[in-house]
């Protein structure tokens, strides 16, 4: 994943980095409006995509002028770790914003801080469908929803691909295997399993053009590797905490990964989380799995590899297939001084909508994690090429789910595993030489640990 992306106006690298710093070290913006009736407060992550933070600017504008209610509003960077922060912080003095944006694990560690919101959830669910896996897994405790399945920077991390490459190396046309169109199931996308990714793998390896996937400890590398062990069905820690890392099905995901290490970059091991884009927008790797930030970043600096990138769903294991998925939640602190307001912003800036105006506005970026909200036309017409971004988001034809690495594990065991990047350093280990029966010794060792 790249730290921006291009915006509509294309904005350069230096121009995204010089916004997000100058929009964190803002005070917060009052936006007074006649007769308003409360104020509510909100932190937004500091989208890199700035045509993003204008989108919801005008949004917020609307829920002022509807609801007589002033909105105080910050845009926060993540760079270093600010967004972690200041939460942090606040969670400790019990007092800042009455909305806070969260992402994955982060939201797991201020579950007891959190205002309760199922009646929100429910209302949305109810007129978009079903909230996704990974916004169950991570935003629904014992007592209910305790955060808002956002779209605001939510995203897939599935396959990218240079066409040219895959039709000349590997036989497979990819736009055909999954067109820009809502049709069932092709062939081709149903061929298109762990064995044909494996040959497929070698193939490109061996034509000079391997596939750019990193086993470094980020996050990347580990969503990536996490989606293909669940297509075995292999759990390093199962739902009910137990270590399960000498399973069979562990074995044959370690017995594949064997395998696929071998046609990897030789330093694949220290790759980081912008490695992979890296490699695919200098036109040294054949596929990646990324959002379509590395695409929008190769649509401004090498126009012809963006004009031969395409994006598309994951291969199917023996259980199916996995999208790894990042996701960002909107959370109404306990302490928060209005949070009927607060409740009611976020249902507004979840709209359809909104939403899709949103997305429309970051090259479809955002992905809504809620069912029909994917049936939005925002991925159709994005290019060059036309739909390179049209099975971005996971869509019914694709029979793939939405998937965090060590998921189902609990989720206090699931982060740590998580953020030590003991998969991926499981898989480096291979790659340097190490057995199978000793990788699982070792892993064995770090996951009581954790336990």
């Amino acid at each position: 994943m790249t730290r921006n992306i291009l915006s509509k106006t294309a904005a350069t690298r230096r121009k995204v980095l010089k916004f997000g710093a100058a929009a964190s070290a803002l005070p917060w913006v009052h936006i007074r409006t006649a007769g308003a009736a409360g104020t509510v407060s909100i932190f937004f992550w500091d989208h890199w995509v700035p045509a993003g933070n204008d989108a919801i600017r005008k949004q917020v504008k609307a829920f002022e002028d509807k609801n007589k209610t002033e909105v105080k509003v910050d845009f926060i960077t993540s760079q270093g770790q600010q967004t972690t922060l200041t939460i942090n912080a606040e969670a400790q003095a019990k007092s800042g914003h009455d909305v806070i944006t969260i992402a994955n694990w982060t939201l797991r560690d201020q579950e007891d801080n959190l205002e309760n919101v199922d009646d929100v959830v429910k209302r949305l669910e109810a007129q978009s469908g079903p909230a996704n896996e990974v916004a169950n897994y991570l935003g629904k405790g014992k007592k209910g929803w305790f955060a808002v399945p956002s779209s605001w920077g939510t995203q897939n991390k599935g396959p990218v691909a240079r066409i040219s490459l895959f039709k000349e190396h590997a036989g497979l046309d990819v736009q055909k295997m999954y067109p820009a169109a809502n049709v069932p199931q092709t062939p081709e996308a149903k061929a298109w399993t762990m064995d044909v990714f494996l040959a497929t793998a070698e193939k490109m390896h061996k034509a000079g053009k391997p596939f750019g996937l990193g086993i470094g400890t980020t996050a990347d590398n580990t969503d990536m590797a996490g989606s293909i062990f669940a297509s075995f069905g292999a759990q390093l820690i199962d739902v009910d905490g137990k270590i399960q890392i000498q399973s069979a099905a562990v074995r044959q995901a370690l017995e594949y990964f064997q395998k696929l290490v071998k046609f990897l970059p030789a330093d694949a091991q220290s790759w980081d989380d912008s490695s992979n884009n890296r490699a695919l927008i200098s036109g040294a790797a054949s596929f990646i799995y990324n959002p379509p930030s590395a695409w929008a970043v190769a649509l401004r600096d090498a126009p012809a590899i963006a004009e031969d990138i395409w994006h598309f769903a994951p291969p199917a294991g023996p259980k199916g297939r996995f999208t790894p998925h990042s996701m960002n939640f909107w959370g109404i602190w306990k302490f928060a001084k209005n949070k009927s307001a607060a409740k009611e912003l976020i249902e507004f800036l979840m709209q359809p909508d909104n939403v899709a105006e949103r997305s429309t506005a970051v090259l479809g970026y955002d992905l809504p994690p809620f069912a029909k909200m994917s049936e939005s036309h925002v991925w159709d017409k994005i290019g060059p090429p036309v739909g390179t971004v049209y099975n971005y988001p996971v869509r019914p034809q694709h029979h793939s789910v939405a998937h965090l690495a060590h998921m189902p594990a609990p989720p206090e065991i699931a982060v740590q595993v998580y953020n030590r990047g003991t998969l991926t350093t499981m898989l480096a280990k291979m790659k340097a030489g190490e057995s199978i029966d000793q990788v699982i010794k070792w892993g064995n060792i770090e996951l009581e640990g954790f336990i």
